[in-house]
């Protein structure tokens, strides 16, 4: 094999992704407890762009709202092409993400509830509803063809309805002030490129230009502006046929490798340089962080099955196909992966409360790790062809 195909096979490894994250997480968390973790936090927060339209922003905003917007663009276009012809295409698979993302927020937010109501920590219900769609979708990659490509866009497509639950509880409950018109002028952006979408325009150019805008927009509104990467890979135009590649395809083709092997790890490598302290491994047995690991490892676990065996049960639903219960068990705990959106919660619940903070961050950190290992162990083990496939 020469060199160009060996490149050329790594790219297309899907396992190759998953392996590079998980060693800048490693990295970025070597470099967090060392003495290079001050000027790394600098050089973070060093505000880069220009004050022409209020586009500067610091270095660790530019990759979590804007780098990361381009990552919500390509699962989104990957979302949409299983609606159209594929996981999705029909009501009974494609109600079952949102049944289940609806369970994964409500249970954890209970659970964590029922540990800190009427505690100081109280406000931060909202921390383990979130599911990190970056990193869960990693380690569900890492997996490759063990386990069939309807659980992948079942996660997938769960992780996005859980991130715009978590979006839409950030802006009702955690955001400030929420700036309307700047909110009113994203509405118009999403009208005009579904507008475009139903005049059959195809040339992409078209789309991209508007979904900067909508960006800036939905960024200035007070709201995450990652949500403009989902909105515009929607718009974007494709169709039912297998034989005539869409403009939502060639984007999708496009977009795979610099988000796979460029945008993920930058993003792993920025947010997960976390400090330790003995002050954070103190509260990991307080309420706050046992309602923390129980609300993300147990609360979405328990949220997702039972949700999804409710709306099956009542046909309004059907497992995705050639999966089986032991893989959806699987993805719960894939989903308990809360990493940076839950650390971004925390943030805005315990503002100014920095040790609280810290304790938050290492429960997440914690319960994040165990959802990991015990979520890809358990898809791992149902592939080895011992358990029965349900319809």
């Amino acid at each position: 094999m020469n060199l160009s195909q060996y490149f050329k096979n790594f790219f297309n490894n899907s396992q190759a992704s998953g392996i590079i994250l998980i060693f800048c997480v490693l990295i970025s968390l070597l470099i967090a407890n060392s003495s290079a973790a001050e000027s790394f936090q600098h050089f973070l927060d060093k505000e880069v762009g220009t004050h022409l339209f209020g586009l500067e922003y610091p270095v660790s905003i530019w990759i979590n709202d804007g780098l990361m917007a381009v990552f919500f663009l390509l699962v989104g276009l990957e979302i949409k092409r299983e609606l159209v012809e594929g996981e999705l295409s029909s009501f009974k698979n494609a109600s079952l993400p949102i049944f289940a993302a609806v369970g994964g927020m409500l249970v954890p937010a209970v659970i964590y509830s029922i540990f800190n109501t009427g505690t100081e920590y109280s406000n931060g219900w909202g921390i383990p509803m979130a599911t990190d769609i970056a990193f869960s979708l990693a380690i569900i990659s890492m997996l490759g063809k063990k386990i069939p490509n309807s659980i992948k866009i079942f996660l997938a497509a769960l992780a996005i309805v859980d991130d715009l639950g978590a979006i839409l509880v950030i802006a009702i409950f955690y955001t400030d002030q929420i700036h309307w018109t700047y909110l009113l002028l994203s509405f118009g952006v999403t009208a005009l490129l579904f507008i475009l979408n139903f005049l059959k325009v195809t040339k992409t150019i078209f789309y991209i230009i508007p979904g900067l805008f909508l960006w800036y927009f939905l960024h200035h509104s007070g709201i995450h502006a990652t949500i403009a990467g989902v909105l515009l890979a929607f718009s974007i135009p494709t169709n039912a046929s297998n034989v005539e590649i869409s403009p939502l395809e060639k984007l999708e083709h496009q977009l795979h490798i610099p988000v796979s092997f460029l945008i993920m790890p930058i993003f792993a490598l920025t947010n997960t340089n976390i400090t330790f302290s003995s002050e954070m491994v103190a509260g990991v047995t307080s309420t706050l962080g046992l309602g923390i690991i129980f609300g993300l490892v147990v609360g979405k676990l328990v949220g997702i099955n039972l949700f999804s065996l409710i709306a099956i049960k009542l046909k309004l639903s059907s497992l995705p196909q050639n999966s089986n219960w032991t893989q959806m068990i699987g993805v719960g705990l894939l989903a308990g992966i809360g990493f940076t959106m839950s650390i971004f919660i925390a943030l805005l619940s315990f503002k100014g409360e920095i040790l609280i903070q810290d304790e938050a961050k290492f429960a997440i950190l914690i319960a994040s790790f165990i959802a990991a290992v015990l979520g890809f162990t358990i898809l791992s083990l149902s592939s080895k062809g011992n358990i029965p496939e349900e319809d």
